[in-house]
This record gives structure tokens, C-alpha cells and sequence, in this order.
């Protein structure tokens, strides 16, 4: 099999990364086992798009498992861990990727991960699917469809079949439950400190963090943001997540105000331009700014380059640039996903949830695709419970069962029933 990659010879350290995480993923596991049993991709190709470190590097393992041709490319190219890549082709598994790509490359490996002709694909911020509908729509007969991994790939998918262009069903993970109140929540609110806080080297204590949007994602930073001792502030455009963020416990304010206090600026919207040039110039030197949203198009870095009037390489990760007034603001990982470009991305026990659904998900795709249509689904309820009860099976946990009573009384209308 072709694999386009950096250095073959790191094979052995990127495999150490992958057998650290197997055992912490027993959720995964168990779908290892029965895809081996009933081999749901038997014969079929799959191409992986997502963030390549020991993770996902699993994820195409059980994939493989089930019987696929798999190829891995990445959906970030500053995500990509090249030890672990070369350990994946070391293995029998297809690559196309480097830490780094240019713009050029990174399109060049979804050209070449595409080359394989993938019955199924798994997607993580919607760029494999659109690049499949916008120049090479030879495959849109061939695939039957796939799994998006993240909120804005799902609204990219959205987008598409309101425009009417989507031609193969797709399964929303990220909406699953099992998704967003864990993986969303706990997995980023995690890794985004982390992420920060292993860049940086600096105490998260006595400082304010403002925290650019209240979803889910932007609910699990805060929380780890007040857990470590910060004074936090959220900005918001929906007055019903502005309520609960208040209600929580924060404070809330828009960003030109918000600009004034933040030592840490952290984007989590998956939108544009959320912090510009009229932010930059009231925020106070020392500054440190980030996104958490899968696109660098949070934090408008061409603006922020436009008014420096210097520019240099502070430490690994840290561009410090110098405004005409003296101050000095720091961009962690050039605006991309500072969890993943700056960290190794979820921990293992999350994304044991989250790559679960992907699994059982492309393998609902995989039994009923000739009775889906070309939208988008939501992960069938079903696949959504399983994983929660394969995650507490996995912790040696048990919860209760309605007995026939219960159940007869909460489907009654009339309090005398039952």
C-alpha cells in the first residue's frame, strides 16, 4: 500500500505512543472483538481524516479489524504526529501525511488518501467531503457514505444539504450524546489547558480567562479554567447560553469589553473572526491568545500581523508579536487547535467514547447504506446507549433497570394506571 510520510525509522517510537493508549481504551475493545467476529467491512476501503496521533492511530486498528483497507490522512497539519504515522504504515496501514504540510501538501494528501477509491470515510471537520464533492466527484457513486467527527464539520454538512449538494449519507458523531457531554466537555476542557499550560509554563492561578463561546466545548474549558483558580469571563452572541454561563457562575461580556481583562484568550465558536484588530489593541501586554475551534480562523491572525510592528518565535508554539504601543501579544500554535497543535489532543479514556461511536456508527452505515439517503443522520440512539453501558461495563460498573411496573407507569396517561 502507498503511504506518502516523513521518516519510516520513527515507526518504533510512535508505536510505544499506541500501545500506552490501547489498554486505556477498553471501550474500543470490546468493538475490536466483535468487528473480528463479524468482519462489517469485509472487502470495502476506508479512508480516516482526523487528527493522527495514538488515538486515532487505534481507531484505524479496529477499523482494520473489521475487515477495511484503511488509510489514514490528517484533518490538521500541525495535529500530525509523525512517529505515530510511520508506526501506522509500519503495520499494513495506508498514511498520507507530515507534522507541518504546507497548504499545498495537506491537499495533496487528501488527493492521495483519495486515490484509494474508499467505499466509507470517517471526517473530522468536513474537509474530505468536501473536497470528494468539489474535485473529485468520480467517487460520489462509490461511497456510501461516512461519520463527521466535530461541530464544524457538521454544520459544514448542514450547509451542503440545505444547498442540495450532498450526495452520500453521513452520521453526525459529534451531536451523539456520548459525544458532546463527555468528549466536548470533559475531553477539551482537558486538553485545551493542557495544552496551554505545557507551551506556556506559566500559572493558570489569579488570572483571567476569556472564554469565547459557551457550547459545550466552551462549557468544559471554563470549568477547567475556574478549577485551576482562574477568574473567568465569557463572550457569547446567544442570550440563553449568556444566562447559563451567568448562572454558572461566570461573568459575562462581549469581547471588545472582555479585551481589557484576559491574560488568556481562548476561541471555542467554530466561527470567524472572533477576536480582530479593534481586541488587539486594548488588550494589555503579556496577553496569550489561542483557539479551540477546529479552523485557524478565530483569532484573525493576518490582522494581528497587519498592526505588529515585530513579529518572532518566543518559545516552541509561542509567536510574540509587539504593536506600535508597546505591547506584547503571544499566539499559541499560529491559531490552530491548541489542544492538538500544542498537546497530544483528548485524553485516551474520552476519545475511547467518542472513536466507540465512529466505530459502531460507520458499521451502521456499512449494514443499511442502500436505506440512507443522502443527508445527514443522527447517531441511532441505540449505538449512542451502547457505548455508555460498554464505558461502565469497562469501569466494572452497574446502574438499575426499570421493573415492568415502572415502565407500565411512566407510559400511563392517567395516574390511576399502573
Amino acid at each position: 500500500m502507498k503511504s506518502t510520510i516523513r521518516d519510516i525509522a520513527l515507526a518504533p517510537l510512535g508505536q510505544r505512543k499506541i500501545d500506552w493508549v490501547v489498554p486505556r481504551m477498553q471501550v474500543l475493545n470490546m468493538v475490536r472483538k466483535e468487528f473480528e467476529e463479524q468482519l462489517p467491512f469485509a472487502g470495502k476501503k476506508v479512508v480516516i481524516c482526523l487528527h493522527l496521533e495514538a488515538k486515532t492511530a487505534y481507531l484505524a486498528h479496529v477499523i482494520r479489524a473489521g475487515g477495511a483497507e484503511v488509510t489514514v490522512v490528517a484533518s490538521n497539519p500541525l495535529s500530525t504526529q509523525d512517529d505515530v504515522v510511520a508506526a501506522l504504515v509500519q503495520q499494513g496501514i495506508g498514511a498520507h501525511a507530515w507534522y507541518n504540510a504546507t497548504e499545498e501538501e495537506f491537499n495533496q494528501h487528501l488527493q492521495l488518501a483519495l486515490d484509494t477509491e474508499p467505499d466509507f470515510i470517517i471526517d473530522d471537520g468536513g474537509d474530505l467531503v468536501s473536497t470528494i464533492h468539489t474535485t473529485r466527484p468520480e467517487l460520489l457513486q462509490r461511497i456510501k457514505g461516512g461519520a463527521e467527527e466535530t461541530t464544524t464539520g457538521v454544520l459544514r454538512l448542514h450547509s451542503m444539504v440545505r444547498d442540495g449538494v450532498l450526495k452520500f449519507p453521513m452520521i453526525a458523531v459529534n451531536d451523539a450524546q456520548c459525544k458532546y457531554l463527555f468528549d466536548n466537555r470533559y475531553g477539551t476542557g482537558q486538553s485545551v489547558w493542557d495544552g496551554i499550560m505545557r507551551t506556556t509554563n506559566l500559572v493558570v492561578a489569579g488570572k483571567t480567562s476569556v472564554i469565547a463561546g459557551y457550547g459545550w466545548c466552551g462549557k468544559g474549558v471554563a470549568l477547567r479554567a475556574k478549577g485551576l483558580g482562574a477568574r473567568v469571563i465569557i463572550c457569547e452572541i446567544n442570550p440563553i447560553k449568556a444566562n447559563e454561563a451567568l448562572m454558572d457562575g461566570f461573568e459575562v461580556m462581549p469581547m471588545a469589553e472582555a479585551a481589557k481583562f484576559g491574560d488568556f484568550f481562548i476561541t471555542v465558536t467554530g466561527n470567524t473572526d472572533i477576536i480582530n484588530k479593534e481586541h488587539f489593541v486594548l488588550m494589555k501586554s503579556g496577553a496569550i491568545m489561542c483557539n479551540a475551534g477546529h479552523f485557524d480562523v478565530e483569532v484573525n491572525v493576518a490582522q494581528l500581523k497587519e498592526i505588529a510592528v515585530s513579529e518572532r518565535i518566543a518559545r516552541n508554539n509561542i509567536t510574540e508579536y509587539t504593536l506600535a504601543g508597546g505591547q506584547m501579544l503571544y499566539l499559541l500554535a499560529e491559531g490552530r487547535l491548541v489542544n492538538l497543535a500544542a498537546g497530544d489532543g483528548h485524553p485516551a479514556e474520552v476519545m475511547d467514547m467518542t472513536f466507540a461511536l465512529q466505530a459502531l456508527s460507520l458499521q451502521y452505515v456499512a449494514l443499511n447504506y442502500d436505506k440512507l439517503s443522502a443527508k445527514v443522520y443522527q447517531v441511532n440512539t441505540e449505538i449512542d446507549e451502547k457505548v455508555a453501558m460498554l464505558k461502565l461495563q469497562s469501569l466494572g460498573l452497574s446502574i438499575d433497570k426499570l421493573t415492568e411496573t415502572q415502565i407500565g407507569y411512566l407510559a400511563s396517561w392517567s395516574s390511576e394506571e399502573g
